[in-house]
Formats: structure tokens, sequence, C-alpha cells
């Protein structure tokens, strides 16, 4: 066939077709070719891989892997919803279910697998589903609204995501795996115990060595029962096939493909199909050359890269890949790499087990040393560094890799003893040799740097850690000084300044620069960088080491920024805007009318905040006393919109007055927000509590959020929305109104004392060694015996809080300071005015060009 511009048609866009137009963009194919992409699902790529984290929270539009921006900009057409339902390789030419018919000089397909459902009596019943799309879960949490109880039949890696999510909305869990153990894959006899104890204390029933032999369903056809190979029946409303996958290769079998006897495209090395060279497949469709039809996505990627390397006649080639996986399922992390199972000849096993604290650790050793594969459960923080270290013979003995930190001859190996040619990243196959090229040749400094040139810890992420770990080590072997000083003033971090400020009991700022701040910058000024930042910790620790708890008393209100100068959030025109507290956002009739009057006196703005609370723009800051006046004699006080420190804490209505609720939402939102207002953080702290599983509060994308369950409170920590947006991480659950509150002033008080200057805690958690498990040990387990102290100082705050609007009318000296002009303190700012707009005012901005001169020959408006 002879056309114009060649073109390539994709089948399929999943995660691994994704991955392929972005390769053919790399190589320059897309503005060589025409592209055509025929995507079955309604939606475009998406993260198939955290599929689950849609019941904690996120939206399908939150796992889109596909930028809108990079289709257009490379001429893609992409038809969603448009399946190929035919292939005629000798015409070349692809039929899609909309009739549209597309030429190709290259076929891609990337169909994917479906979901293998056993074929046992009522297996289409109504209550039956299957784990695999965005579809699938909607389908089942519509479903489960009117369900108690739920099985789950499988219990691998999906099997066990997909109980978690029932129980996570609120039924009563089983599962049930036909093998003698959990994940049979991944792990093996003793991993598969340390994961049982683990996820039965969840709550979770397990059924191993079992299978389902029907599905027992009632006169409408609904599903009430499974019946199991020993006998047994178990009584669910609701049922999930999780059984594992086969390849989709339906299309392929139709247009005369080669496929192999278990099912998969049989592909060469080239990932080209051997009966059609025009053809090409990848991913879980696809039959490799060594005979193996991959389940993972790293291997996905690594054949999508070749097909299109190979379709840009260049030298590329798929022989296998590694099956090594690190998994967090139901927050228990599970790992596996080379030659688990030791399947090797006269191989060895070095076995570490604490079935207590639900630790397994395996490492499968050759006779000569050579580590050649194991087996994580409960703690896989070695996983980065150990599979690196697969093919070879460690440098430290194997029993000494096995042993958790403090035990024994314990070592713990970091990934500057890896060679280069070891893989940190298997998703893209990036080597320790390419990451320390990025640092040395291509001048990178930082893990997001070293990200865009090498593509590492983009992937599934569990190479972060020790990419961070990497670009540290070369930077200093680079001779290149990492200073983690706060700033110019100060070589100690942040961390390390309020240790210093609460051991020593240091209550002003210049005595601490004094005493603790570099040899050039004592007996200085300072800097914006650390003023704030020190005025930040000594307010937080204020009741403990014997300073002012007010931010504007002596020597303090010179560190503050524009904001807290004023305790008001300055606006573009030199305007302020006032927002007095509403905590969890519940506010009564007369409260809102005085709000009304007060806008309506002083000709204020007025909006309804994402936080619950009601915004009054426009207030002059020689009004802003006066306002505050009459907002304290109602009953109002700061809602401390202007500081870093508690904003708000957002509520549903609860079980009050909701249907669906389990627990009283707005009650607890109102006792978090009273106990944690002004507490001053390194950034601004959000929260929210919902009180059931509908999540209508979006607690989980809040710096602490709580959610309802019928035994209690779950506690998220972490959550973020903004510019760059992270869903809570689950740090405990089922908790007691005093273990919840217990936790979070626990929290609450280990961010703000080790978090850094404007670090909000998402990235907090992700940056700090151990994340979230080192979190939950400190503040839950407390591992190192400071919870007691953390307690005591968030004890001390609620005692010593006072509303600093209030604090600030009841003193004329502090009033001095809401002027205008200090040599004229009745004048108002002229620059400051405003012009209507939908019945009320917006800033006049032309205004702001008072006094400049137009240049000669422009028009004046």
């Amino acid at each position: 066939m002879s056309t114009a511009t060649p073109t390539i048609v994709l089948v399929g866009h999943g995660m691994v077709g994704q991955r392929f137009l972005e390769a053919l963009a790399e190589r320059g194919l897309t503005a060589t070719h025409r592209v055509v992409v025929l995507c079955e699902e309604p939606r475009p790529a998406y993260d198939r891989v955290a599929l689950t984290s849609y019941f904690s929270g996120k939206t399908p539009e939150d796992l889109s892997m596909t930028d809108m921006a990079f289709i257009e900009t490379h001429g893609i057409e992409l038809y969603v919803g448009d399946p190929a339902e035919s292939v005629d390789r000798e015409a070349k030419k692809v039929t899609a279910r909309s009739g549209q018919v597309f030429e190709y000089d290259t076929l891609v397909l990337a169909t994917g697998s479906f979901p293998f459902v056993p074929p046992v009596p009522n297996k289409d019943a109504q209550g039956c589903f299957v784990y695999r799309t965005i579809e699938d879960l909607l389908a089942i949490e519509e479903y489960a609204r009117t369900a108690t109880t739920g099985a789950v039949v499988g219990g691998g890696l999906l099997g066990l995501e997909a109980a978690g999510a029932l129980k996570g909305l609120g039924l009563t869990s089983h599962i049930v795996e036909f093998a003698p153990r959990l994940m049979p894959v991944q792990v093996d006899e003793g991993g598969g115990a340390a994961l049982l104890r683990t996820i039965e204390d969840m709550g979770l029933s397990v059924h191993t060595g079992v299978g389902t032999q029907e599905i027992v369903v009632d006169e409408s056809g609904a599903v009430t029962g499974m019946k199991l190979s020993d006998g047994s029946e178990l009584a669910t409303d609701l049922v999930v096939f999780s059984a594992g996958v086969r390849p989709r290769d339906q299309l392929a079998r139709e247009s005369g493909l080669t496929v192999g006897e278990r099912g998969g495209i049989a592909v060469d090395e080239q990932c080209r199909t051997v009966s059609d060279p025009h053809v090409f497949a990848i991913g879980e469709c696809a039959l490799a050359a060594d005979g193996r039809v991959y389940g993972l996505v790293a291997p996905g990627y690594e054949q999508a890269e070749t097909a299109a390397a190979t379709i840009a006649q260049d030298e590329a080639e798929f022989t296998g890949a590694d099956l090594s996986t690190k998994l967090k399922l139901l927050g228990v992390d599970v790992a596996s790499f080379g030659d688990a199972h030791g399947t090797a000849e006269d191989c060895l096993d070095v076995v570490y087990s604490d079935s207590r604290s639900g630790l397994y650790k395996k490492l499968v050793i050759g006779r000569d040393g050579t580590l050649l594969g194991g087996i994580l459960v409960g703690d896989a923080d070695a996983y980065g560094t150990l599979r690196a270290f697969t093919g070879s013979v460690p440098p430290v003995s194997p029993e000494s890799l096995v042993l958790p930190a403090g035990a024994g001859e314990s070592v713990q190996l970091g990934p500057s003893a890896l060679p280069d040619e070891a893989i940190i990243c298997s998703c893209h196959n990036v080597s320790k040799g390419t990451i320390r090229g990025a640092v040395t040749e291509h001048s990178c400094t930082t893990v997001p740097e070293v990200k865009k040139c090498t593509k590492a810890g983009t992937g599934c992420g569990s190479c972060v850690k020790v990419l961070g770990q990497l670009v540290t080590a070369e930077l200093e072997a680079g001779g290149v000084e990492v200073d983690k000083g706060l700033c110019g003033c100060f070589g100690q971090t942040r961390e390390e300044l309020y240790e210093i400020v609460l051991a020593l009991r240091i209550n002003t700022y210049q005595d601490l620069l004094d005493r603790y701040g570099r040899e050039d910058a004592r007996g200085g000024d300072g800097c914006d960088v650390c003023k704030p930042a020190v005025a930040s910790i000594i307010a937080s620790l204020a009741p403990t080491i014997g300073a002012s708890g007010y931010v504007l008393d002596g020597e303090q209100a010179a560190l503050q920024e524009t904001n807290d100068h004023f305790l008001a959030n300055l606006q573009k025109n030199g305007s302020y805007s006032v927002v007095p507290r509403i905590p969890g956002g519940e506010i009564t009739p007369e409260g809102l009318i005085v709000i009304g009057e007060i806008a309506r006196d002083f000709g204020l703005y007025t909006k309804i905040t994402g936080g619950q609370r009601i915004d009054m723009f426009g207030a002059r800051v020689e009004q802003l006393p006066l306002i505050w006046t009459r907002l304290v004699d109602a009953g109002f006080e700061s809602g401390h919109a202007y500081g870093k420190s508690l904003r708000t804490v957002k509520s549903c209505v609860g079980q009050t007055w909701c249907r669906y609720g389990v627990q009283d939402s707005v009650r607890m939102a109102i006792d978090l927000e009273l106990r944690y207002r002004g507490l001053r953080s390194p950034h601004k702290l959000k929260s929210a509590v919902s009180g059931c599983a509908r999540e209508c509060a979006e607690a989980q994308s809040k710096d602490f959020g709580v959610i309802a369950t019928s035994n209690g409170w779950n506690l998220y920590v972490g959550g973020n929305g903004g510019a760059t947006p992270r869903h809570a991480d689950l740090l405990a659950q089922d908790l007691t109104d005093a273990e919840l509150i217990r936790l979070i002033d626990r929290f609450l008080m280990f961010y703000i004392r080790t978090a850094d200057r404007l670090e909000r805690t998402s990235t907090w958690l992700e940056r700090i060694p151990g994340g979230l498990d080192h979190v939950r040990d400190v503040v839950v387990e407390d591992s190192l015996g400071i919870c007691e102290e953390l307690e005591s100082l968030m004890t001390a705050h609620v005692a010593h809080y006072a509303d600093e609007w209030a604090t600030t009318i009841n003193d004329p000296e502090k009033l001095a300071r809401f002027v205008s002009f200090v040599n004229a303190p009745d004048t108002p700012d002229p620059v400051v005015g405003f012009v209507p707009e939908r019945d009320q005012i917006k800033p006049d901005l032309p205004l702001l060009t008072i006094g400049h001169r137009p240049l000669e020959g422009s028009t004046q408006r």
C-alpha cells in the first residue's frame, strides 16, 4: 500500500498503549506518521495499577495518564469508546465499531487482558462483578450501597485490593483463594502466613485451600451466598471475581494471527507478530519470544519501547523481563524479586520471620554466595537495594541483610554499594550508571530533574527513595557541598532549629541568631527566609518556652510576613480580606445576619469559600479593628486565613441529618477546629471530617482528614489539594474519639517538629525517611518514645490559646499599627478603590496607575 503519509494504527489505549505513543513521539515518528488510536473504554489511558485508589478518594480524572495536550501536540487521532471490530490483514484495514475504516502501514495490538471468571453456576447473577476497569469499580460502588457482605474470589494482588475496597465501603469482607496461601505467585508459605496474619488482624476473613463451586441466588436472581469446595456455604450479597486474567487475543485470532496454546499473540524479539511483519503486539495480549505472557506494567513498557524502536528502524529487542515487584496491599508491604521461590539447583534460603510483627524476609542464595532472589513481607524498605544486587555477591553476609535494624549483626546497605550496571528503575530499565550520569554529565541536582532526564521514578515509584539517595551521594562525591541549612543566616535545618529552641528555651529570634547563626550573620538583622520561619517555631512553642503567644508582641511583630503583620490577607489592590472562624462550617442564622450586616455597612465583597467559611473582601487597613470588634462582640474570632496555621475543618452534616451518616461529623469537626485553632506550623493546615465512606467533606484531600466508620473513625494524613494534589494515606482506623484526638495531637506536633520551612504535610510525608511507615511507628507505636512530649506540647497550646483579633482590639498600643499612613492615621489610602460588579464590588485596578505619567503620544484613559 502506498500513502503520502504512512499510518500507524494502535488498537487499545491502556498504560502500555500510552507508553507506546510516548515512545513514538520521542523518536519523532508522530511527526512523520499519521497515528490513529482506537480505544474501547469510554476514557483514555489511566493508571490501572492504582485502580483501587479510586476507593480512597481519587477520581477517574486523578487516575488519568493521558495529557490531552500531548495528544493534540503530536496530532494523534484518538477515538474513545470506539474499539476495533475486525482486521483485514490482506487489505491492511481496521474496521472500528462505529463503522469507520482505517488503512494502516503498521498495526500495533495493545488489547490487554480480560478477567478470568471461573465457570461456576450463576457466575453472571445480579451482584457478581469483575475488578478490572473504572466502570467495574463504579458498578461495585453503586451495588455496595445496599449490600452488607462481600466476597472476593481470588487472593492475589487484585483480589486483596478488592477485598480492602469492599471493607472500605462498609461491607464485611471475605477472601476465597483456591491455593493454600494468599498471593501464591509472589510469596511462599512463610510469606503467605505473615500476610495472612496481618490481613486477618484488619478484620478480613480469609478462606484458603477452597474453591467456589456455585453462586447462590434468590428468586429474583440476586446473589445471596457462595458454596465452597469443602462443603461450606458463605453468606454474601456481593461477589467480586479476581481470579487472574487471560490475554485478550480474540481480534488477532479472528484475523488469522498465530496465538499460543494458552493464549497470547505470538511475537518475535522485536514484538512483531510471527504471522505478519506489519503487525505488532505489546503488553498483556502478547506472547513474548521467551514463551511468556507478562502481566506487569514494566515489561509492557519495555515491549512498547521495543516496538516503537523497531518501527523507527532502530535496533531493539525484548527477550524477557524482570518480574520483581513491590506492592503495598491493605497497608502491608509485599515484595518479591529474582528467583523468589528458590527454583535454582542447590540454592539456599536465609530466612527471618517474626509472626507477631507480621514480618517475613527470605533471601535465596546460590552456593557461591550470589543473591538469586527474595521475598519481603511487612518491611520492604530494602527492596530497591536487594533487587539491584540480584545476580551478584553482596558485600556483606546474607544473614545481616534480613535482620531488622538493631537486631544482631544487621547491616543496612545503601545504594552507593551497588555496581553501575544495577537496574534502579525496572519500569524504565534505568541503571545506577545512567542516574549518576544525569548528575555528572547533565548537571541534574534534584530528584525531579533526574526523573525528567532519565524517566527513573516515573513508573510505579518504588525506586524514588533509592533515587534520592543516589543523587545526594553523587553530588557529595563530586565535591558539591549539599548545604542543608535553612538560609544564609543559619547552617541548621528548620528541624534542628526547632530542637535548639525547644531544648534551650530560646524565646527570641535575635538570641537564636546571635548564638547559633552562621558566624557572619550573628549580630545582624537576619533575612526574609529565616525570620518568619523562626517566628513560626517560637509561636508554636510559645507556652513551653515562655514566649508570648501573640504574634505581634515585641520582636515577634518585626518577624512576621505581610499577612500576619496585619492579621488579615492582603489583596491585589492593597485592601484586606477578613475571614472569621466558622468551626465545622456550622453557623446560626443570627451569625449569618451579623456577617451580612458588617459586609453591608463596610461595603465588602462576600464569598462562600471551599472551606465552608465566608470571606469578606475590600477592607482598608484602618477598618480592620472596627470590623473585628463587631465580629468579636457577636461571638466570632479570627479564622487565621492569613497565617501558616490551621485554616478550617470542613464537615458534612453527618448522622444527625444524613441517612448515610454513621457518626456525628459536625460535632467532631467543631471539636477539632477549636482544639487546633491558632496552631502555628511550617505551612497552612486544612482538615475535614466525613460522616461516612461517601466522603462528602473530601477528608482525603486534607493535611489530616477523618472519615467515620460504624466502629469509630479512620484517620488519613498527608493529603493536599491545590496545584499538586495528593490523596491522604490511612494512618489508623476504627478509632474512638479519644484515640483519634490523641493521634492527631501527636501527628501535628511531630510534623511541626520535623518539617522544613513552607513544607506541606503531603511533601513532608514523602520526604521524611521511612515515609508513612515511619510516621506511623512514631505517632501510633511511640517508637521514639516522644509521644508524651508531643501530647504535652499540644496540651500547652490548647490551654494558652487566645484569639488574636480580641487581643488586638483590647490594647490601644496594638491598634496603633492599623493605619495607612503613620503621619496621617485618619487618612485612607487613595489607591484603594473599587468599582461595582454583579451587585457587589471589585478592585479598581486602574487606580494603581495614579502618579505614572503616560509616554508621549500615548492615550490616557
